[in-house]
């Protein structure tokens, strides 16, 4: 495993964005059937006093008839951040919103994911990779 960044600037320069391929939605239910039968398939889950919010591949979503109109696509930021490290969110929320890209974060054991809008995507990656490497050559 690599070494654990600490701070904001060692995360920031050392993250590798990736996008993934898959198309995600956010969806949220009360009833426990349809939560049961869907989390097995989601990629992420969160229990909120509305329901459960699940976030689940674009296909699933639509077989299930859920709202399926804001499509979200899912870049890594393939840096292992520390759990306790502080800025890293803060920095690729702040540079998305300049730039007019709506974003999600998910903190993960290992690695930060951003969820934007499917469409938007490529403008999210260079972004993303333009603050990634404007942060390393400050660094030098």
């Amino acid at each position: 495993m690599s070494e654990i960044a600490n701070t904001a600037f060692d995360m920031i320069a050392g993250m590798t964005p990736v996008l993934r391929d898959a198309e995600y939605v956010f969806i949220s239910t009360t009833d426990p059937a349809i939560s049961a039968s869907m989390i097995p398939c989601s990629i992420a889950t969160f229990q909120e006093n509305e329901g459960m919010s699940m976030l689940v591949p674009l296909e699933l979503a639509k077989t299930a008839k859920f709202n399926i109109e804001q499509p979200m696509r899912c870049i890594t930021l393939n840096v292992y951040s520390a759990l306790a490290g502080v800025g890293l969110t803060a920095a690729v929320a702040t540079a998305l919103a300049k730039n007019a890209i709506p974003c999600n974060m998910i903190a993960a054991f290992n690695h930060d994911h951003v969820f934007v809008p499917g469409h938007m995507c490529d403008r999210a990656m260079a972004v993303l990779n333009a603050l990634q490497k404007q942060t390393a050559n400050n660094q030098k």
